[in-house]
């Protein structure tokens, strides 16, 4: 099947990026930086926004930075907090990896994102493949549960999201800083399409994202198309710095 041809048809013949159909919904982006102070001066030099403090992670010994990308949709910079203790476990999002710091060392990326669900447990049960384990978490007066890989590593190079069940309202998306930026489409690019759409619909995501075909000779990649407040249309890719010629 022409999966290009046929999610753009079904989906995306209008402006706007549906962020949920059914009870499954787009939760946030994640970009990964070396610092959260680069990882904010990136976002302005993209964006041409500034976007807000968030706060810390101490089970995984990171913290953030995030804001509004929508209607209960965020984006979040996230970066190891050099204060806080080594986790006991690998932290989330492949930030431990050699091969992800080396290619932080080059400038912020996005590395993935998040599927909001309202049955976490249910989802990682019915899923043939593996989402991580449902962990719950906290920060603040926000409480979730997030399905982690024992070794933190990004689920099919971040194409498969990480998946998450808040149990804290509002979501938490309402109380942050808006910019004014929208999410307007999320695009997997991917060697072998058939198998990550069929990976994506296990998830009951199918119509929230686009999925692309891919030559092999180039690595798999997310890319993610904002509009910022002055209407112009940014794409944000997860390729590395490193690989793109």
């Amino acid at each position: 099947m022409d999966w290009a041809k046929f999610y753009s048809g079904n989906l995306f013949s209008g402006s706007a990026l549906p962020y949920h159909v059914g009870m499954q919904r787009i939760d946030h982006l994640i970009v990964a930086a070396a610092s959260l102070a680069e990882g904010g001066a990136w976002v302005s030099a993209q964006l041409g926004v500034d976007i807000a403090p968030g706060g810390k992670h101490v089970a995984m010994g990171t913290h953030n930075l995030l804001m509004q990308l929508g209607d209960s949709i965020y984006l979040e910079v996230i970066a190891i907090d050099p204060a806080a203790a080594a986790p006991a476990r690998p932290r989330w999002f492949g930030l431990d990896s050699a091969l992800m710091r080396d290619s932080l060392r080059h400038g912020p990326r996005l590395v993935t994102w998040a599927l909001n669900t309202p049955d976490l447990a249910r989802l990682a049960q019915a899923c043939n493949f593996d989402l991580g384990t449902p962990t719950r978490l906290a920060r603040d007066r926000l409480e979730w549960q997030i399905a982690l890989t024992d070794d933190g590593r990004l689920l099919a190079d971040g194409l498969l999201p990480y998946c998450i069940q808040w149990h804290s309202a509002p979501h938490p998306a309402l109380a942050m800083a808006d910019p004014g930026c929208r999410l307007r489409r999320l695009t997997l690019y991917h060697n072998r399409p058939d198998w990550l759409a069929s990976c994506i619909d296990e998830l009951d995501a199918g119509s929230l994202v686009r999925i692309t075909p891919l030559d092999d000779d180039h690595a798999p990649y997310l890319e993610a198309t904002i509009e910022t407040p002055t209407r112009a249309t940014v794409t944000l890719e997860s390729r590395p710095i490193t690989r793109r010629g």
